[in-house]
């Protein structure tokens, strides 16, 4: 496997690879990995990303998986990097963690089968994938400013080439309290038939970046926390959540909300919150609730 970041080195961006504790430049300049100004590890022109697609999560829901995958698109100004500030405005209160495995195009990639889109992948990164859920009565068709708010995309802190993503355990941790652990080999559909899939009618160029999903465990975050996401072979990712510097604006469009879809939706699908009685079978060991199932 080859190990690959970019950072800010002088002021610059710059390509690095790891040397012990350190990151080196092609030029020989090093920098400890710990001081480094982490940039994305990838500059895609777009970024594409599953809905469900690990069964822990599934379950979670108490639903079913479709027949095959459903995607939706973060703009790419939600990237951020390893070690920035990921943003909750006010007045949100419903910003979910989701971490995930990205998959890193390296190739222009059309209409390729499922045997074959491993060669146009230059490597995987580890993501967060986090959601607003405060606008998800507004956009929860298209997801746009639930997932594709600034922020909500980073990813890091390094490409990793040469990586086999089956078997590997991928875990998000709050202030270093486990919150979600899961495996590859919960995903229905893995990451070289999702590049086949969206390629099908999407052309994927170099640097395009694509999502893969989330195990069971994703919970709303508040600022000052402390969210790191850790997959088998590919690093950490580091975030810490803080406040917005300004309230979304009142005087237009849609406002955040607080409905029993949103909190439910944020509380990992708790039928709780929607007036009903505790979950029972598969799904109701992923969460807590409070409420006694009707006699």
């Amino acid at each position: 496997m080859a190990e690959y970041r970019r950072i800010l080195l002088d002021g610059y961006p710059v390509d690095v690879q790891p040397d012990g504790d350190d990151l080196v430049s092609r030029d020989g300049r090093r920098v400890a990995a710990s001081d480094a100004v982490h940039l994305p590890p990838c500059e895609p022109t777009k970024i594409l990303c599953v809905h469900l697609n690990y069964a822990s999560r599934v379950a979670e829901f108490m639903t079913r998986l479709p027949p095959a995958p459903t995607y939706f698109h973060k703009p790419v100004t939600a990237l951020s990097a390893h070690g920035a500030d990921v943003v909750r405005p006010e007045p949100c209160r419903w910003l979910n963690y989701e971490g995930e495995i990205g998959i890193v195009i390296g190739r222009t990639c059309r209409n390729v089968s499922p045997d074959d889109a491993g060669d146009y992948i230059a490597g995987y990164t580890v993501a967060n994938d986090y959601g607003l859920h405060d606008f998800r009565d507004t956009d929860a068709g298209s997801m746009l400013r639930v997932k594709g708010s600034d922020t909500l995309c980073p990813v890091g802190p390094a490409l990793v080439a040469g990586w086999d993503f089956r078997h590997k355990r991928i875990r998000t941790l709050v202030n270093g309290e486990v919150r979600q652990d899961g495996s590859t080999d919960e995903m229905e559909w893995d990451m070289h038939y999702l590049v086949a899939d969206l390629a099908r009618t999407i052309t994927l160029v170099p640097g395009d970046l694509v999502l893969s999903g989330t195990p069971a465990g994703s919970r709303p975050v508040v600022p000052g926390d402390v969210v790191t996401v850790e997959v088998e072979g590919l690093g950490a990712l580091t975030n810490t959540i803080v406040a917005g510097p300004e309230p979304v604006r009142a005087d237009v469009g849609a406002q955040p909300s607080d409905s029993e879809e949103v909190v439910s939706t944020a509380m990992g699908g708790d039928w709780e919150h929607r007036g009903k009685r505790a979950p029972r079978g598969p799904g109701a060991r992923h969460y807590q609730s409070a409420v006694d199932e009707e006699a």
